[in-house]
């Protein structure tokens, strides 16, 4: 590890890590899906479209894992 990385306060290495996570992010098509991410995809569109369960809103599990804390 860069020894001058480590000088850095924790929020910039944060901040740092974010950035270069968004930019991985913004060119996808850099990292082609696996055959089994592909396969899994295609299992969890199949399901949906069996059952139709569209899932429970994001606000509602964060509230549920907030009263579990």
């Amino acid at each position: 590890m860069d020894a001058n990385l480590t000088k850095l306060p924790v929020e910039e290495r944060i901040r740092i890590v974010e950035d270069l996570w968004d930019s991985i992010a913004h060119d996808q098509k850099a990292l082609p899906l696996t055959a089994d991410q592909k396969a899994e995809l295609d299992r969890r569109l199949n399901a949906f479209q069996a059952d139709g369960n569209l899932g429970r809103p994001a606000s509602e599990v964060i509230s549920d894992i907030r009263h579990r804390l």
